[in-house]
């Protein structure tokens, strides 16, 4: 098993730019019924770019579990609600919703890049103390051990085959509520703007991730 640490779309620009993704690499084990580990489990990181510090020894288990949890809790899930919920905190508060938009969402990307290239200290590093002041006493009211209470049932579900089982009924029944969902967000407030605001922005078109017509 070959996993790429990073979307589709994003492990192929950083390959065409000359950068790399970690990959997690699961060989079958001594004793197991391939004595061999397959040629491709070895080549595949290599035609990918990838090799060396960038390549991380996982099981299969602990990449999926821990793959789906990110995805629930903190990547996907946890951020668009966090994104989501904030906005709606500023508008609902009388704020405009371009303000809130950027103080929310837009400006989301710049505070990850820094931790993306530092860590939590060097983003905390490059902001004011103000907001690292901010965020050290205020971000705990935010996300708490109720919070991380949430997190553990979420990971005890991927544990136990919960969610597995609850999305291949999703599947099964046609992705009723999936279509539901997705449309929901799609029809949010903060999707409208957002479209608006980076109509006004060209300079994004041109470094796209994704590209519908293709992909």
């Amino acid at each position: 098993m070959v996993a790429p640490k990073g979307p589709g779309h994003l492990v192929r620009r950083e390959y065409e730019n000359g950068r790399r993704v970690c990959l997690s690499l699961h060989r079958s084990p001594p004793g197991s019924h391939r004595e061999r580990p397959n040629r491709l489990e070895w080549l595949t990181p290599r035609l990918l770019g990838v090799d060396g510090p960038a390549l991380i020894e996982t099981s299969f288990r602990e990449e999926t579990e821990t793959d789906l949890f990110g995805e629930q809790a903190v990547l996907c899930g946890g951020l668009t609600s966090l994104i989501k919920a904030g906005f709606e905190t500023l508008v609902e508060a009388g704020y405009a919703p371009e303000m809130a938009y950027f103080e929310c969402l837009h400006e989301m990307k710049l505070i990850v890049d820094l931790i993306y290239e530092g860590g939590i200290s060097e983003m905390r590093y490059s902001i004011s103390n103000t907001a690292q002041y901010g965020d050290m006493t205020r971000g705990p009211s935010v996300v708490n051990d109720e919070t991380k209470r949430r997190m553990q049932e979420i990971l005890a579900e991927v544990q136990s085959g919960v969610f597995a089982h609850e999305w291949m009924k999703e599947a099964r029944d046609g992705r009723k509520r999936f279509a539901e969902l997705t449309a929901e967000t799609k029809e949010h407030q903060i999707e409208r703007v957002g479209a608006k605001l980076r109509g006004m922005m060209p300079w994004l078109a041109a470094g796209r991730l994704v590209d519908k017509a293709r992909n």
